[in-house]
């Protein structure tokens, strides 16, 4: 127990290692380092062969224990990471397989985001490090045909950008809002959570409404007192990733329930909590050897997808777990906009920091990944002779066409504007995004 004579979320997460009973051989530690080792002396004694080989059955000795119990974060860690990467493109090239369906809502555009999923400070998409990093650019000499070590991949470096034919009429938008307070009762995440098989009583404590034992004994509703009035729900008692005692790992279930399933169990939880189902637009893609059928709904406003959506993963057991936002969103009136080539501009501006938000399609292509093959050096580089210019590679991005839609923006306070916002796509096929609303209604206060 905690200070608040609570269970320990760090002693809970410990004892759910099926692999913490387990203790190494002794020198297993010592024969780990030595395989991270890429290079061995020459003329290596068949002792050191023999301990090498002893050493690859020793490695299995916790991952095959750590296997019975799959995290259940891991594949869902696995697709954030490939969103992020994509962007507003979609789910990667050759990620998905089997069942995927979209039902559209009269042609709702693809969301905008204005926080980067490949651009400046992030990870590498190889997991490398971000601007400033070699990673970066080995990033890219692995992924492109056309890359060469001195180049950058345009979301970690420096960018000049050039333009023609972009509109200079400036005008007005609409903007929106997320009503958290009025979602904000005791009713309404009841309701959320009959939907989900929870019945009781939501109690409001440490700055969430709650439903359910957290102590993974049964299934659990959590609703955020955030902008958007975010929930997640779990229900630990059909972990499908929750091997049989004894087995060594986990098979994908043979029963996976279909998209249109998964989709109408969304549109079940939406229509519980008095929101319209038809004012979304509906996605499931899966993958192969997935454990769970998933399922996205994507608020539509104005014909444009918002970039703040409600996700579900179902199995043939029922929901395994959820999240959305319970916050409806209503109307603030018509915002000041920019024009585009005003908004052009601003990818230049520091102020604004242009923000990419999908890979050029150089880079997402299945060739991509392995068109050059990483070579390690035998030796360091030559030593630099006097006069040498100082590398200092600038991305050169063409931008084609502008495009208008809406971004949330999260204020200090918590609360969640819908705002006016400009993708850019340049000549590769990436885009780049900034928010539209004119000087005269942002405040550029710090503090």
């Amino acid at each position: 127990m905690n200070d608040d004579n609570e269970l320990d979320p760090l002693a809970r997460l410990r004892a759910a290692d099926p692999a913490s009973g387990v203790t190494p051989r002794a020198g297993f530690e010592d024969d780990v380092v030595a395989r991270a080792m890429a290079d061995q002396p020459a003329g290596a004694s068949a002792e050191t062969a023999a301990n090498e080989t002893q050493a690859d059955a020793a490695v299995t000795d916790l991952s095959a224990e750590r296997a019975r119990r799959r995290p259940r974060w891991l594949p869902i860690a696995a697709v954030a990471a490939s969103l992020a990467i994509v962007g507003s493109a979609g789910y990667g090239i050759g990620a998905s397989a089997g069942g995927g369906t979209s039902t559209i809502a009269d042609g709702a555009a693809p969301p905008i985001s204005l926080q980067s999923g490949a651009g400046l400070g992030t990870p590498a998409p190889d997991g490398g490090a971000g601007q400033g990093s070699s990673g970066a650019v080995e990033t890219q000499s692995k992924m492109s045909a056309n890359a060469t070590p001195d180049t950058m991949f345009p979301g970690f470096g420096r960018n000049v950008f050039s333009s023609s034919g972009l509109s200079t009429a400036a005008g007005s938008a609409a903007a929106y809002t997320y009503d958290a307070r009025a979602a904000s009762n005791a009713e309404s995440v009841a309701a959320l959570g009959a939907a989900l098989g929870i019945e009781g009583t939501p109690v409001l404590k440490d700055g969430s409404w709650q439903l359910g034992p957290q102590d993974g004994t049964a299934p659990y509703l959590s609703v955020g007192l955030d902008g958007t009035l975010g929930f997640y729900f779990n229900d630990p008692l059909i972990n499908p990733w929750q091997c049989a005692d004894a087995a060594e790992s986990c098979a994908p279930p043979a029963d996976l329930p279909g998209a249109d399933a998964a989709i109408d169990a969304l549109r079940s939880l939406i229509t519980s909590v008095g929101r319209d189902p038809a004012s979304f637009e509906y996605t499931s893609e899966t993958w192969e050897g997935s454990f769970t059928r998933p399922a996205q709904a994507w608020p539509v406003v104005n014909g444009q997808r918002l970039d703040q959506s409600w996700n579900l993963e179902l199995t043939s057991s029922g929901v395994v777990n959820a999240s959305g936002s319970l916050a409806d969103i209503v109307a603030l009136g018509d915002y000041p906009i920019v024009s585009e080539q005003e908004a052009f501009e601003r990818l230049s501006d520091p102020r604004f920091g242009a923000q990419m938000t999908a890979m050029p399609i150089a880079f997402r292509g299945p060739q991509a990944a392995t068109s050059t093959e990483w070579v390690p050096p035998t030796e360091p580089p030559a030593t630099p002779g006097a006069g040498t210019t100082v590398s200092w590679p600038v991305n050169e991005v063409e931008i084609v066409s502008a495009r208008l839609g809406l971004s949330s923006q999260w204020q200090p306070d918590g609360s969640v504007l819908v705002v006016p916002a400009y993708e850019f796509t340049d000549a590769d096929g990436g885009t780049w995004s900034v928010i539209a609303v004119a000087d005269s209604m942002l405040d550029f206060a710090s503090e």
